[in-house]
């Protein structure tokens, strides 16, 4: 009998990846990052949280605090909408794992202060803030530690991030190289996994896409919703009246054409827009057709998926039980490392 010579299949990497629970998710966190993460569950073993602990770390009301579970319940449904899948990835929140917490005090003890106070988004959300930075919580100045903690708590290795984020993974790899370091060999150097993903600019026409601005278009929005707002986005600042010929470069209603419709069209757009042969509020009802298209199928998922209830609170029941597994046998090694 022959031998079969076929190398064995390689084990998927581990990929790990949180948002923030801001509730209904927009087109720019689908195109920035939802879009990327259900490509990537044919590639990797996913684990994704929506990370509710690090929300607290910019709360200023009770009611901030209150808001943030069914912000997280919202969320999901336009995760699992979008494509994710419980049965290949593990979806679940960060509190209901409490190794996490664990974990982020032990690493608390390798990471030196001098190292979280150079984060680049650190001083930005200070600035954002409007306070000093004697002044910020904590929780705030170790996020990245935090952080660290969600990504290597799960053995993960890679992290898929845009450009802005590349600084969080490397200090991430630095922390676990300084426990490495000290205490043995216990976690991989997770790698950031940078994703080419497009600067959706809001309706203002100038700020990237964002609900706190409300410049946003909400995937869970109504087809009439999404054209009234879609209604609402800026053009072109110098085409006056309907018979001046339109900049398509400068309009962000031609930027989304170029995401939302067809090659032809895109073409069509272009040409009738700067031969005054099509006004703003026809090509703002075109793309906005072409918007609640492309939404249809998740709008459709989630209308579905909201036809059964308790399903997206068993999903992440589920997710916090697999999670916790494998975070209890890490704090396991960790502690046997440590000598606790």
């Amino acid at each position: 009998m022959a031998l079969d010579t076929t190398p064995a299949p390689k084990s998927k990497g581990v990929i790990f990846s949180g948002m923030r629970p801001t509730g209904l998710l927009h087109l720019g966190n689908y195109m920035g990052a939802l879009q990327n993460w259900v490509e990537l569950q044919n590639e990797y073993s996913c684990i994704y949280c929506a990370v509710d602990i690090h929300a607290l770390t910019t709360v200023e009301t009770p009611q901030d605090t209150a808001d943030i579970q069914p912000n997280i319940e919202d969320m999901v449904l336009d995760w699992l909408a979008a494509g994710i899948d419980p049965e290949k990835s593990i979806v679940f929140v960060q509190s209901r794992v409490p190794e996490v917490m664990s974990l982020h005090t032990l690493l608390s003890m390798v990471t030196p202060l001098g190292w979280l106070m150079r984060v680049p988004t650190f001083k930005e959300k200070v600035r954002q803030m409007n306070e000093s930075e004697e002044s910020v919580n904590y929780g705030l100045v170790g996020y990245p530690v935090l952080q660290t903690a969600d990504i290597i708590l799960y053995k993960a290795d890679t992290v898929p991030v845009g450009q802005d984020q590349v600084p969080h993974i490397e200090l991430s790899r630095e922390i676990v190289r300084r426990f490495n370091n000290r205490y043995g060999d216990t976690f991989p150097e997770p790698q950031a996994k940078l994703t080419e993903a497009p600067l959706i600019v809001g309706l203002d026409g100038q700020n990237k896409m964002s609900k706190s601005l409300d410049n946003h278009l909400e995937l869970a929005a109504s087809p009439e919703e999404t054209a009234r707002r879609v209604a609402t986005a800026f053009t072109d600042p110098q085409r006056l009246r309907r018979n001046d010929p339109g900049r398509p470069e400068v309009c962000n209603v031609y930027s989304l054409h170029k995401l939302f419709s067809t090659p032809q069209e895109v073409a069509t757009v272009y040409e009738e827009c700067t031969t005054a042969q099509r006004g703003c509020v026809d090509c703002k009802r075109h793309l906005a057709d072409n918007i609640n298209s492309f939404l249809e199928p998740m709008r459709e998922r989630r209308r579905e998926i909201q036809g059964r209830p308790g399903y997206v609170r068993e999903v992440l029941e589920d997710g916090a039980k697999r999670a916790r597994a494998i975070a209890q046998e890490t704090m396991q090694e960790v502690f046997q490392k440590m000598g606790l």
